[in-house]
């Protein structure tokens, strides 16, 4: 045993006899230093003048303890960790196997067999990841972060609600904001077209995975994966990038954390408390914010650039779907049915392709090339089914508490799933959708069952069911 592999104790143990056997240190001193008897000063001497350094080392070091659990009983633990707290931590799993299955194990002792068996990681080897900073870009317009805030920018004043964030990453300047209800691709649509109309059009936008940029579920008999706002940059030759991390877009995520404080603060000395108004008093922020934060690019160049003349915002930022007309030229879009007008043109699409436009603003228009072609609408969602079998003069009373039932659960349930969320419209064809969800009725406070046919009700039974407080005097 050398002097290397002695514990710091055993030095000092070594060192201390030492001194007592060249004389420098009395017996008596050494005991009470070592903590030690006289007696046991030089029992450990004697040692030391027989073996050397290695005799003051432990005779135990090396062999297993004699409280050491049997190595069955550990593996028994660790089977049940494995098979039923595969996920569980040191801590969580020890409170259960004592608890479930009798066995009683300290968590620390748990820990080192769950991280020698691979089921759970150590505080060191749970570190994050370390991102390395990269380079801003050199020119302004080159790369435009984009992201959304969902946050109370009201505190208690207003609703909960978003502000879409476009910052550049070579300035940090904040280019545009956008309040709106939700993070969707229609807002994106809108907040984008009105960055165009006063920067001119970027290079490449930088976001993060949100299903607005990026279609996760993409596949061959899906298309080529484009999601409906990509498709809209893809037309004005706008390139999107997807982050792979939230440190990736680290100049955004800052900008939200300032935002979230400063922001705030300044919308309630303002008086801010709408949507509306948070909308016009943005542009006073963004200059406030950019004389305090901005700074100047590397390369003075400015790389947005304006329109072509082949390019139409208003044709680009706009949701498109694409519709067969049947014989009878109708088609179907979100669970209403639209009627084109039998034109000359109308006749000559029966059983061909059209495509149906839906603009942020809440227009709808069905194309044909560069055509627009006129329609009516029948939604099939708005049909009421009647409740029960009732005489004729209190008909209205049955039908409207039968619309006040479905709008709590309608006939169809929800409109199509991969249909634009539309709480950013100002109006649109889809009232189901426009963002609150409808006021919810107490059938066993009215007494009722659910609609359906029934016998004919007089005017006591249904006074009992409680539809009195729904009859219309004539």
């Amino acid at each position: 045993m050398t002097v290397l592999h002695m514990s710091q104790k055993e030095l000092t143990r070594l060192d201390t006899l030492q001194r007592v056997d060249r004389g420098d240190l009395h017996a008596d001193d050494a005991a009470a230093l070592l903590g030690v008897s006289r007696r046991q000063v030089f029992r450990l001497l004697g040692k030391l003048r027989c073996h050397g350094a290695a005799g003051l080392v432990s005779t135990r070091r090396g062999r297993p303890s004699n409280r050491r659990f049997d190595e069955a009983f550990l593996a028994t633990a660790l089977g049940l960790v494995r098979d039923h707290y595969p996920d569980f931590g040191p801590s969580f799993a020890a409170e259960k196997l004592e608890e479930r299955h009798g066995i009683r194990i300290s968590r620390e002792t748990l820990r080192r067999l769950m991280i020698a068996d691979g089921l759970w990681k150590d505080r060191k080897a749970r570190r994050p990841r370390v991102y390395q900073p990269r380079y801003r870009r050199e020119c302004l317009g080159e790369l435009i972060q984009i992201d959304g805030s969902e946050h109370w920018w009201f505190e208690d004043r207003g609703v909960q609600c978003t502000l879409l964030v476009y910052i550049d990453d070579a300035t940090s300047r904040l280019m545009h904001l956008k309040m709106e209800p939700s993070e969707n691709a229609l807002a994106y649509m809108q907040a984008t077209r009105e960055y165009i109309a006063l920067h001119g059009k970027p290079v490449a936008f930088y976001s993060d995975k949100h299903s607005v940029f990026r279609n996760a579920k993409a596949s061959a008999s899906r298309g080529d994966g484009m999601t409906q706002f990509g498709r809209a940059l893809h037309d004005l030759n706008i390139e999107i990038i997807c982050a792979n991390s939230a440190p990736a877009k680290g100049r955004v995520e800052r900008v939200h954390q300032t935002m979230q404080d400063r922001l705030v603060k300044e919308m309630r000395l303002a008086g801010v408390s709408t949507i509306e108004a948070a909308n016009a008093f943005l542009p006073v922020y963004i200059e406030q914010h950019n004389r305090r934060f901005a700074r100047a690019p590397l390369n003075s160049k400015d790389l947005h650039r304006p329109l072509a003349d082949h390019e139409s915002l208003d044709l680009a930022m706009v949701w498109r779907e694409e519709r067969t007309l049947t014989a009878a030229l109708t088609l179907h879009y979100n669970k209403v049915m639209f009627i084109l007008e039998p034109g000359e043109l109308a006749r000559s699409l029966a059983r061909k392709r059209v495509t149906v436009c839906e603009y942020p603003d809440g227009r709808l228009e069905i194309r044909h090339g560069g055509e627009v072609l006129p329609y009516r609408v029948f939604d099939k969602m708005q049909r009421v089914n009647q409740a029960a079998i009732v005489e004729n003069k209190h008909l209205s009373a049955a039908l409207e508490l039968a619309r006040a039932m479905q709008a709590e659960a309608p006939h169809h349930r929800k409109r199509n799933n991969d249909a634009p969320v539309r709480r950013s419209q100002p109006g649109h064809l889809f009232p189901d959708q426009a963002g609150e969800a409808p006021a919810k009725v107490d059938r066993r406070s009215l007494g009722l069952q659910r609609l359906k046919r029934g016998p004919r009700l007089s005017n006591e039974e249904l006074a009992a069911r409680g539809l009195s407080q729904f009859i219309r005097q004539a």
